[in-house]
């Protein structure tokens, strides 16, 4: 007897459903979730050097991809006025955290996350 009541009920459901959509039902399709932008690069911090060699990467994490390097004592520009970005914990240039900077180095032009423990200033 309930599965006599049940059916006219989905069926109400699913009329109203397409009557709220135009007649015709519309499923939505997941979207991926859009990436955090690159911080701005407007104002920030000049000839800030690298305390040792360190990966520049794509993303705030040790996993992200390296787009480059920044040697030890290479010059390059801290975007985001020298503001952290909180990303993946690290050990690294012999401190342990999870803030990292946006920058760009002065001699290659590579843009991109290092751990804020490996920068001069």
């Amino acid at each position: 007897m309930r599965f006599t009541l049940l059916a006219p009920a989905v069926a109400a459901a699913a009329l109203v459903g397409t009557t709220l959509a135009g007649g015709v039902a519309v499923a939505q399709t997941p979207t991926a979730p859009v990436a955090a932008a690159a911080p701005s690069c407007g104002n920030g911090l000049t000839n800030v050097p690298a305390k040792e060699s360190v990966k520049i990467r794509s993303t705030p994490k040790l996993n992200g991809t390296a787009v480059g390097l920044w040697a030890k004592g290479q010059k390059g520009f801290i975007c985001n006025d020298g503001k952290s970005i909180k990303g993946q914990k690290y050990t690294l240039c012999g401190k342990t955290s999870t803030e990292w900077l946006y920058g760009i180095t002065n001699s290659t032009n590579k843009k991109g996350y290092v751990p804020r423990a490996c920068m001069k200033w």
